[in-house]
């Protein structure tokens, strides 16, 4: 796993609000993410929760198989995303002294796949962070034809944390940041292997997948250490949910995992 940056990678990142690394996975570890990315969306979809196939005729549904915190129903993927070099690679681009595991996700393209509209990260989370950051790793080639990522660099810098849509149809941010129509996209097509990290809050999608096999994607949410709770439940335990009060600071160790502190 290659996680040395530069600092001019840095300095891009915080730029633009996302960077490409490429050959991130050597080829073992490729294969290693693969199988248990595959194996932990075989245990989610188990349930009735995390995951987004109640409806498979819906448009959302047809977007990709959303499956979230397989970390916590599969041991391999415990281990990949416990990982402290991830942590200190998502810290050393937010400019950060800790991180958290928010949660992570798979995020699988099915053949001829719906795209993904414009839409920014943090303001469905139940932290609010102008240092939020994800990491986004593709399991396959990821290309203009089967639905790689997109961004509109810079627009971090401006997002609020008011809520943002994401449906069916692209235009629907731009409704909220008319400023944004005149930023230009920039595709990050990318081989297997290679990762994606962006800010919280930078505008982001993905084209659809007009190919006859899926685009998979392993992907991870990190929240700083120290965030606080703003009063969204997102992926908090019911439980858990409860017990905040808007402020408290959200560090519930087996919720959200600190796997690097400087």
């Amino acid at each position: 796993m290659k996680t040395t940056l530069t600092d001019e990678q840095i300095r891009r990142y915080r730029d633009d609000g996302f960077i490409v690394l490429d050959e991130f996975l050597d080829p073992d570890e490729i294969e290693n993410w693969r199988r248990c990315t595959e194996e932990g969306i075989q245990e989610r979809l188990k349930t009735t929760h995390l995951q987004n196939q109640g409806d498979p005729d819906s448009y959302y549904a047809q977007v990709f198989t959303q499956a979230i915190k397989l970390r916590d129903v599969h041991e391999g993927m415990r281990q990949i995303m416990d990982d402290p070099r991830l942590g200190k690679l998502a810290a050393d681009l937010a400019g950060v002294d800790g991180i958290r595991i928010w949660h992570d996700q798979a995020l699988i393209k099915p053949p001829f796949g719906n795209a993904t509209a414009w839409h920014c990260d943090n303001p469905f989370w139940s932290f609010s962070s102008r240092d939020a950051i994800s990491l986004w790793v593709a399991l396959d080639d990821a290309t203009l034809s089967n639905g790689c990522l997109y961004y509109l660099p810079g627009t971090h810098q401006t997002a609020t944390f008011d809520p943002t849509p994401i449906g069916a149809n692209q235009r629907d941010l731009f409704k909220i940041y008319p400023q944004w129509l005149e930023v230009e996209p920039v595709a990050t097509p990318c081989k297997a292997g290679s990762a994606v990290l962006h800010n919280g809050l930078v505008a982001h999608g993905a084209g659809a997948n007009m190919t006859h096999r899926p685009r998979r994607a392993m992907t991870c949410a990190y929240m700083p250490d120290g965030a606080t709770f703003n009063g969204r439940r997102n992926v908090l335990s019911e439980p858990y949910h409860n017990s905040l009060k808007i402020g408290d600071v959200i560090d519930k160790e087996d919720e959200v995992p600190l796997i690097w502190l400087r």
